[in-house]
């Protein structure tokens, strides 16, 4: 999210951190993801002194004097995680130019400022991870983490268990190269199914391409699970912190 509402804080704030490049201590700061801070310094909204930031290679040791948008950057607070149960119909996104309704419209008034983990497309519902930490949510996506996604998708069309346990190969299409994907036929009723699918690595529309690949129509895309976190019976719109310990907990298992 860079649309970032700072206020300023007291000298004590600026503790003197690792040295780092610019873009990692803003991600961690919680004001964008690294390629989105990359941007903004590209626009030259991110400023040192009242002087424009040029190249994202830029090491710091505080975030003294720090500004986007002209205004100060405050020191990060402690990693948070909220569960979001995120409608269909809604976009993944800060804002959109074509007026259509975001995330942001839908989550309640009095959060902090967060970052989508990962995206749902637009008409994709379910389970939406949110954190205020961007170095968090870049490990949370990362492939190499192995952080495990889970689907359930209402499909119209002929598919036999056989043919969905070839997934657990990979697949390629178009030239894209999927990894492994653990896919189940939950239930069929004539050529109407639910298919449960459980995959690490969460690349754009995977789950609708690697099935339509197969010849299935998706008329529903429902994210049920990310890593330990799960969607249950969260009411649509709903949001769920995670208790500090217990996230504290979960990150000692990341890789």
């Amino acid at each position: 999210m860079a649309e970032p509402v700072e206020r300023d804080q007291p000298e004590r704030a600026y503790a003197p951190v690792e040295p780092q490049r610019i873009a990692k201590l803003l991600a961690r700061a919680g004001i964008a993801s690294r390629r989105e801070i990359e941007r903004m310094i590209e626009q030259r909204r991110i400023a040192i002194d009242g002087v424009a930031v040029e190249t994202p290679a830029t090491i710091l040791t505080s975030l003294k004097g720090l500004t986007v948008d002209g205004r100060p950057v405050r020191a990060p607070s402690g990693a948070r995680l909220f569960l979001f149960h995120k409608p269909a119909g809604v976009l993944t996104a800060a804002t959109d130019p074509a007026g259509r309704p975001t995330i942001y419209d839908r989550l309640p008034k009095g959060l902090p400022r967060l970052m989508p983990v990962g995206r749902l497309d637009l008409n994709t519902e379910g389970l939406l991870l949110l954190t205020n930490d961007g170095e968090f949510k870049r490990q949370l996506e990362l492939p190499s983490s192995g952080v495990e996604r889970s689907y359930r998708a209402r499909v119209f069309g002929e598919i036999s268990q056989e043919q969905l346990e070839e997934l657990i190969h990979g697949v390629e299409i178009d030239g894209m190269r999927y990894g492994p994907i653990d896919a189940n036929l939950e239930r069929r009723t004539g050529r109407n199914g639910w298919v449960e699918m459980k995959l690490t690595e969460g690349k754009n529309r995977e789950v609708r391409r690697v099935l339509e690949h197969l010849g299935l129509q998706v008329s529903r895309l429902i994210r049920t699970a990310y890593g330990p976190f799960v969607l249950g019976d969260m009411a649509v719109g709903a949001v769920i912190e995670i208790h500090p310990s217990d996230l504290a907990a979960y990150r000692k298992t990341l890789k």
